[in-house]
């Protein structure tokens, strides 16, 4: 490739979707991985979509509504281009209602979800049926919202690549330097790099755990139980995830605390009681200062852009993350959200 309009350097989640959205807009696009594709947590299992709560509604809830919302046409037209199908399905969500009270806020939601969530989707308390496939509720009602979707990450991750690959991208492995304009896509570490560039801490890794199980429930909704994500993967498989640890030995070891996942899912969800263990995964999932994902340019390093943690909302967030830097990057265009932008993980210390 004689001339690159946009370097990408790592290719999880956020730096896949940015190089595909640069790639599908015309321009050249050479995209670097150290590694292998998702080799940090974006080569993870669960791939829940789900939304934030519609309340106390915010610029980080509206950017992660838009994205939500254009991303079944996104993923279809991944899959079409590249011909890789990233599994992805806008199945709906059911979680339990434990009391009284927690019934009164989620009706109260109804009328606000018809609002913020602009006709799109909905919020609704529905009977409990006592369906294999529903989470035992103390009240006897279910939340549904019909906005939460699905993919599977390393089917995502395969067809972003794809689709990059179709559309004439350049995609390279091992130590390389960057030319031309560069988005920094990388994730865990990538952040410990940026807190050593900038001198002060402006992010961290959180370990998270999550395992797969031989269940096939493909068309049914995913389940939110006991703080748990319980997601049916359009492969005959059902995700568990996952833990947030602070501290741990091995980054990438899973170990006892997915035995307790375990436990609760099929506690949850009895009909998960004797479905085979399929895979255990562990890994580190970036997470900024300022606990929204990173935005924007590099401060002091012109050319350089930045966009990094996604902290278990990349893939949800991410067809929204790759339009706004491909605004930024290719056409000038500034609509970051300033809860978005590196300089608030750096206000954001001391918090």
């Amino acid at each position: 490739m004689a001339r690159v309009d946009l370097t990408v350097m790592g290719g999880g989640i956020f730096g896949l979707s940015c190089a595909w959205e640069a790639a599908r807009r015309g321009a050249r696009v050479r995209l670097i991985e150290r590694d292998r594709i998702g080799a940090g947590s974006s080569g993870g299992l669960v791939g829940a979509l789900a939304p934030h709560v519609p309340e106390n509604w915010n610029d980080k809830k509206q950017f992660q509504l838009e994205s939500l919302l254009m991303a079944p046409d996104w993923w279809a037209e991944v899959a079409a281009t590249g011909g890789t199908d990233p599994g992805y399905l806008q199945s709906g969500r059911l979680q339990p209602i434990p009391d009284d009270r927690a019934l009164q806020n989620a009706r109260a939601r109804i009328a606000e979800s018809e609002t913020l969530w602009q006709g799109r989707a909905e919020w609704r308390v529905i009977p409990a049926t006592g369906a294999d496939w529903e989470p035992h509720s103390p009240t006897g009602y279910l939340i549904h919202d019909t906005l939460t979707a699905r993919l599977h990450p390393r089917r995502a991750a395969a067809a972003l690549t794809a689709a990059l690959r179709a559309k004439g991208a350049e995609i390279t492995f091992g130590a390389e330097d960057p030319q031309g304009p560069t988005l920094w896509a990388t994730g865990y570490p990538g952040l410990l790099a940026l807190n050593d560039a900038l001198g002060q801490n402006i992010g961290a890794g959180v370990k998270g755990q999550a395992l797969l199980l031989q269940h096939d429930a493909r068309d049914l909704p995913q389940l939110f139980a006991d703080q748990l994500h319980i997601v049916p993967h359009a492969d005959g498989t059902t995700a568990i995830g996952s833990t947030s640890e602070n501290d741990w030995q091995d980054p990438t070891a899973p170990d006892a605390q997915l035995d307790d996942i375990l436990a609760r899912a099929r506690a949850a969800l009895p009909i998960l009681t004797k479905a085979k263990i399929l895979d255990r995964w562990a890994g580190i999932r970036p997470r900024a200062r300022s606990r929204a994902p990173m935005l924007g340019a590099w401060p002091g390093r012109p050319g350089h852009y930045i966009a990094n943690g996604g902290f278990k909302i990349g893939f949800g967030m991410a067809p929204k993350v790759a339009t706004t830097m491909a605004d930024l990057i290719l056409n000038g265009q500034d609509t970051i959200p300033p809860g978005f932008r590196v300089e608030a993980s750096l206000q954001a210390r001391g918090r």
